[in-house]
């Protein structure tokens, strides 16, 4: 998985674990790819200052994940859902009013995840 994209998913997963102030760098840094220098600016904070909290953060999320492994699960099932969407297609014996029925029931499971 792409680093930006794990670090996304686990700041989505558990970032509300985090301060507020570790939650508005990590975001500013991850999901809005703000530059250390940019955010030294804005925060009053130096550039390795910003540099250790993301640091701290990815350290903190990252334990999350390995006690916890909702990334990895929500991952698995998502992949199983995509799965099931392409047997759906693929099968020619089911009606479209079927298969639509199945497709909604996967989107609302994806919803709840």
């Amino acid at each position: 998985m792409d680093d930006i994209i794990k670090r996304a998913l686990l700041f989505d997963f558990y970032g509300e674990l985090l301060t507020e102030h570790q939650q508005k760098i990590y975001s500013a840094a991850v999901c809005d790819d703000l530059s250390l220098s940019e955010l030294s600016e804005e925060e009053g904070v130096s550039r390795q200052g910003i540099h250790d909290i993301i640091k701290r953060c990815d350290k903190i999320l990252s334990t999350y994940e390995e006690k916890l492994g909702l990334v990895d699960k929500f991952c698995h099932i998502k992949e199983k859902i995509s799965k099931i969407d392409g047997i759906v297609e693929s099968e020619k014996n089911l009606s479209e009013n079927v298969k639509n029925e199945i497709r909604n029931e996967l989107k609302e499971i994806i919803g709840e995840l």
